[in-house]
């Protein structure tokens, strides 16, 4: 059989995996929003086995996630969620971890409120929320490519973009998150580090 398999996902575990050994070396309880292919989650988890990680995307999503479990037969690594972002219903400070990668720019941007909202909701004070791609700084690109990159997203779906780290330092805010790292990564993508400073913030009913 062959895998489903994402190019983008081949080219930057490699760079990814050297934050998140940093990032998640005394964590235990990682949740993956977007899991994709499944590619991540299997390089990851085979690589930090210290981590149980938990896979999640859309329905749609899971027959890739789980072909690329059952190849590996990791036992850090759980089958995927259900999840939506805008809906997802999962216990309050469940884990001290989430991840996601190229996700961001491919919601719409109530979606990407509604991602900082959830990961308020899930993350135990002190956790932490890596996020993997490319950004805007106070609407600024880092580079040609990221502007052409963001014509090309908005001329398929006007509601994706490439995101304003500024937009989203403020949906952290408001889920009891801060900005505390930005690791520069190849291809002029970044991976932001935001953490939960504020008990009990993200913990009511989102809206």
């Amino acid at each position: 059989m062959t895998l489903p398999t994402s190019p983008a996902a081949e080219r930057n575990r490699h760079p990814i995996l050297e934050v998140l050994r940093e990032e998640l070396r005394q964590r235990s309880r990682v949740l993956e929003i977007g899991s994709g292919t499944g590619q991540h989650a299997v390089w990851f988890g085979k690589a930090l086995p210290h981590l149980e990680w938990q896979t999640s995307d859309l329905p749609a999503q899971h027959a890739a996630i789980g072909a690329w479990l059952a190849g590996e037969q990791l036992a850090n690594v759980r089958p995927p969620l259900a999840l939506d972002v805008r809906t997802a219903e999962l216990p309050a400070g469940s884990y001290d971890a989430v991840f996601s990668a190229n996700t961001a720019h491919i919601m719409d941007i109530d979606a990407v409120r509604a991602m900082f909202a959830l990961v308020g909701h899930v993350l135990e004070q002190g956790g932490v929320f890596c996020l993997y791609g490319p950004f805007r700084f106070d609407g600024r690109y880092t580079s040609p490519s990221n502007a052409e990159f963001d014509e090309a997203l908005r001329q398929r779906d006007p509601a994706m973009g490439v995101r304003d780290l500024a937009d989203l330092d403020r949906f952290g805010a408001s889920a009891g998150l801060e900005r505390v790292r930005l690791y520069a990564m190849p291809a002029n993508n970044h991976v932001a580090v935001w953490e939960k400073v504020i008990a009990g913030a993200g913990d009511s009913p989102r809206g």
